[in-house]
């Protein structure tokens, strides 16, 4: 019991001189309502900051993502279970593609 105690009484410690040190060795003391960004005024607003055209891509990126996720069980297990696991592999990539071609229809893949 005493063991932990000591554990608890030198992660406080700790705690407490790490805060006091940066409290110490600070340039400008950080404002508490903006403990982001250093204490610096944001200068636009943090939804603004992203347009609209990025999040199709957004989107292709987390399906290949996913596509990724998997194909790396799938390789592991595709020499055991043959000609069903290859079949099913096209099938998903076949919806993957159809997702594609949609992104590019769209215009998502354009980078003007």
């Amino acid at each position: 019991m005493a063991g932990v105690a000591a554990l608890i009484c030198t992660s406080v410690a700790g705690v407490l001189l790490l805060y006091l040190a940066g409290r110490v060795v600070a340039v400008d003391r950080p404002s508490f309502t903006l403990p982001f960004l250093s204490g610096w005024r944001p200068r636009e607003h943090a939804l603004s900051r992203f347009h609209v055209r990025w999040y199709p891509a957004t989107l292709v990126f987390l399906a290949f993502d996913v596509e990724m996720i998997f194909m790396y069980p799938w390789a592991v297990v595709v020499g055991r279970l043959g000609a069903e696991a290859v079949v099913e592999m096209f099938v998903f990539l076949g919806v993957l593609m159809a997702g594609v071609v949609w992104a590019w229809r769209e215009g998502a893949l354009r980078w003007v």
